[in-house]
This record gives structure tokens, sequence and C-alpha cells, in this order.
């Protein structure tokens, strides 16, 4: 029984997620996310007036979608660095079975750790420099 269970959910969910993003990217394309109220707001620039690492990111992807690559890098550079990396994480996570190794070096401590830095980076150098 639990084996037609798995069988039936795990294609469910994946639908169920496919469903989700597919509706978010068209309201992503079709909405610009600085003129519409439906997009959350960024809390800590909301409160300090600083930047995080992510402002900038929605108007990013509604640019990104819109095919503005310009407009894109001018919201939130970083983010639209950071997607061919996501990609890579990406297979890496669906081809953990196939490419162990390949899946460790690219979720191992060093790439955290070096993730971690950058973004700390960023989000110091885009409040002082204005990026």
């Amino acid at each position: 029984m639990s084996v037609l269970r798995n069988r039936i959910a795990v294609p469910a969910i994946s639908v169920a997620a496919l469903s989700v993003i597919a509706v978010l990217v068209v309201l992503y394309e079709k909405y610009d996310p600085a003129d519409f109220v439906l997009f959350p707001k960024c809390i800590f620039h909301s409160i300090t007036g600083l930047q995080c690492p992510g402002c900038g990111s929605q108007r990013a992807m509604h640019a990104l979608l819109n095919l503005e690559i310009g407009e894109a890098v001018r919201y939130n550079a970083l983010f639209v660095a950071a997607l061919p990396f996501l990609a890579v994480l990406v297979t890496a996570r669906a081809m953990r079975r196939r490419w162990p190794a390949f899946y460790a070096k690219t979720t191992g401590a060093p790439v955290i750790w070096t993730v971690f830095a950058v973004i700390v980076l960023w989000w110091i150098l885009r409040n002082i420099l204005g990026i």
C-alpha cells in the first residue's frame, strides 16, 4: 500500500508545485511588483531604510521575465548573478543519486560559507555604495 501511495503522491505533489510555480511566473511577468500591493514589501527596508540582500529581487524577476536584463541587474545584481548558481544547485539536487560527489561538492561547507560571505558582502556594499 505504501508503494502505491508514493506512486500517486509524488507525481501529485510535483504537479501541484509546478502549477504554483507557473502561476507565480505569470504573475511576476504580467504585474510589476513595484506597482501592486499583491506583492510583499521588504520589512527590513521599511523599518531601517536600508536594503537587505534580497531587496529588488521581485522587480528583478519581473524585469527578467520581460527580457529587460539591464533593469534586472539594476534592481538586484546579486539575484541575477546567482541564477546560474541556483540552476547548478537544482541540478545537483535532482541528480544527487547519480552524481553524489557533485552533489556533495555543491552543498558542502566551503560552498555554504562562500555563499554566506558573498551575501553579507553584497549587503554591506549595496548600502555603502548605493548599488
